[in-house]
This record gives C-alpha cells, sequence and structure tokens, in this order.
C-alpha cells in the first residue's frame, strides 16, 4: 500500500558529506510526520531529525549544526543532508513517515519504515 524507499548512503571519510534521499509512494492522503533514525550494531535505534507537516524540526544533540532535515511535500520525499560526518555516525539510517491514506470510506493513519541505507564514516 504504501513504500518508503531510502538512497544516498555510502562509505565516507571523516569530515565529508552524504544526503540520504527517501521517497514515499502508494496511497497517501497526507504525510503528518517524517523523520530519520539510525541504529548502530548493539545499539538501540534512535531519532536523529524529525519534521511535522507544519514545518517544524527537531534534531538529537549529537547532529545539532551538522545535519539538516528538508521535506518536499510534492514529491512525498523527505531528505538528510549530512556534513562534518564522525566515526561514530556510522549505524544504518531509516527513514519513517507516519502518514494519512484514505480507502474510499474513511480515512486512518500509519506508520511506516524504509528498509534502511547504510551510512560508514571510515578513514
Amino acid at each position: 500500500q504504501v513504500q518508503l524507499v531510502e538512497s544516498g548512503g555510502g562509505l565516507v571519510q571523516p569530515g565529508g558529506s552524504l544526503r540520504l534521499s527517501c521517497a514515499a509512494s502508494g496511497n497517501i492522503f497526507r504525510i503528518n510526520v517524517m523523520g530519520w533514525y539510525r541504529q548502530a550494531p548493539g545499539k538501540q535505534r534512535e531519532l536523529v531529525a524529525g519534521t511535522s507537516s507544519g514545518g517544524s524540526t527537531n534534531y538529537a544533540d549529537s547532529v545539532k549544526g551538522r545535519f539538516t532535515i528538508s521535506r518536499d511535500n510534492a514529491k512525498n520525499t523527505v531528505y538528510l543532508q549530512m556534513n562534518s560526518l564522525k566515526p561514530e555516525d556510522t549505524a544504518v539510517y531509516y527513514c519513517n513517515a507516519d502518514l494519512t491514506s484514505f480507502n474510499g470510506i474513511s480515512y486512518y493513519s500509519n506508520d511506516y519504515w524504509g528498509q534502511g541505507t547504510q551510512v560508514t564514516v571510515s578513514s
């Protein structure tokens, strides 16, 4: 019904940059909240950055000033610009979206996850 497709991960040197993209497709009436999470081996998944339909954003303290989340509502796409990358940023990054769909009878909301994309920061 709804699919989130991520791209942009890879291997980068410390201090480098990457831009992650997540495109949502399917039965989408409205995207309420979109965000990026990450999970390193042996660690819990954590919120990196999020953005609401109203335009508000929030970031984990560890990435403030280095990462920027943005969205293109017309394309149902969210981006994560990552600058000044550090080895501790190494993780699988997941796109998440809470969105509303319409089945012809009623509206309903669900939470969806992308497949994850590996980001490795190493020299």
